[in-house]
């Protein structure tokens, strides 16, 4: 169940998703949650909602989310659903308690830390041998730096090394699994993970001085193969292997059905449904025609609650406001697939927001009846209100 956002800032996409699925987990036996979150962030607070390990505290087992933007996941709403998960799985056997995993790459150095500590409780050897493969990645701890001089071949070719990394894991699975029992199961699949989000992440920030396209795609791979890897983890536990998906709407909604398949793009919704079948995945898009986002304006910047313009006529957020319903769900099947594959515009907003530049900044052609299985539309939303509140300014910009 692939569940989207027009936006990274608007508090009832959040809230939807949340109620959607907890009634998944109790009432059809979903038994993971997969969210657009670095790996190693998101996999303290599957900890926190699982009752495992040391993560007690519900406000702590967010402080791994330090990077932009923060708000993303450290906010009211995620709080909130946390909580309440873990309130479900306490009254569930361990073996049968749902999990919160990330499914994002831009974790390079933690991840890379993050395999040498494993190998340090298992192997000191591997260990030793790691830390000298993740050499050429620590040079300036700036990924995107990194990125810049492997191009230009102005510092160690890293490449070969972090996937012998991930192959040395695969090879030695057996040895590191001979201990019984979920905890080392789990434990060398949060290591066997982060290691391939060194090996993805390398490629990405290599990628990123290349076209568009090819970073997008390293990217969107990665989070499907993650996905795919957390379903047959799950399975081989005994579980269902059934997942709800967070993530934005550029990424759930089949890029097949919109320009970005022009420019050679892939995404998460399109690799979904090519490899498990239409049948297996259920494709949910949010709309919002006007309100208030959470958003920065640039790379970096500071979080601000920004007015959102209204959209524009020629697009489906305008369409679904001139039939004066304040919300609706829409599957797209039956006079509205047929109605709705007609291209039109539509608005994606992610962490930042651009309305002096909104038209070439946030929108894009779409066939929204091909690129979702179902559509919620909401007329008017609100901003998310971050955990860190108080460092929210108010609007600088003029919208």
């Amino acid at each position: 169940m692939l569940l989207g956002e027009a936006t990274h800032g608007t508090q009832e996409f959040y809230r939807m998703r949340a109620e959607l699925t907890l009634r998944l987990v109790v009432e059809k036996g979903f038994d993971a949650i997969a969210v657009e979150a670095d790996w190693p962030d998101a996999y303290r607070l599957n900890l926190f909602v699982r009752g495992e390990g040391n993560e007690q505290a519900d406000r702590s087992a967010f402080d791994d989310f330090q990077r932009f933007p923060r708000w993303m996941w450290r906010n009211e709403e995620v709080l909130r659903f946390v909580q309440r998960l873990r309130d479900i799985n306490m009254t569930r056997q361990v073996r049968d308690r749902v999990g919160f995993y990330g499914l994002d790459m831009y974790s390079m150095y933690r991840s890379a830390n993050a395999v040498v500590d494993y190998l340090s409780t298992v192997d000191e050897k591997q260990a030793a041998i790691a830390r000298d493969q993740y050499a050429a990645l620590d040079h300036v701890r700036d990924p995107q730096r990194y990125g810049y001089e492997a191009v230009l071949g102005l510092r160690p070719d890293c490449r070969e090394a972090v996937r012998q990394r991930l192959l040395d894991l695969w090879t030695l699975a057996p040895e590191y699994l001979a201990v019984d029992g979920r905890a080392a199961a789990d434990a060398y699949f949060f290591a066997e993970r982060n290691a391939h989000v060194v090996a993805s992440a390398e490629s990405y920030y290599r990628a990123m001085f290349g076209s568009r396209a090819a970073s997008w795609n390293v990217r969107d791979d990665h989070m499907v193969q993650t996905l795919f890897a957390l379903q047959e983890h799950l399975r081989a536990r005994g579980g269902a292997g059934n997942i709800v998906v967070w993530a934005h709407n550029s990424h759930l909604g089949d890029a097949r059905a919109t320009e970005m398949s022009r420019a050679g793009e892939w995404n998460v919704g399109q690799l979904v449904r090519e490899r498990a079948g239409a049948d297996a995945a259920l494709l949910i898009g949010f709309t919002t025609y006007a309100g208030t986002v959470t958003a920065a304006y640039e790379w970096d910047g500071e979080a601000e609650c920004r007015q959102v313009r209204v959209a524009r006529r020629d697009s489906y957020e305008g369409l679904f406001h001139r039939t004066r319903l304040d919300r609706f769900y829409l599957p797209m099947r039956g006079d509205a697939a047929r109605l709705l594959r007609e291209p039109l515009l539509e608005r994606a907003i992610g962490v930042l927001y651009r309305p002096d530049t909104e038209y070439e900044s946030h929108y894009f052609i779409a066939s929204i009846a091909a690129q979702f299985d179902a559509v919620f539309h909401l007329d008017e939303t609100t901003a998310v209100e971050p955990l860190d509140a108080a460092a929210v300014r108010p609007e600088a910009h003029l919208a």
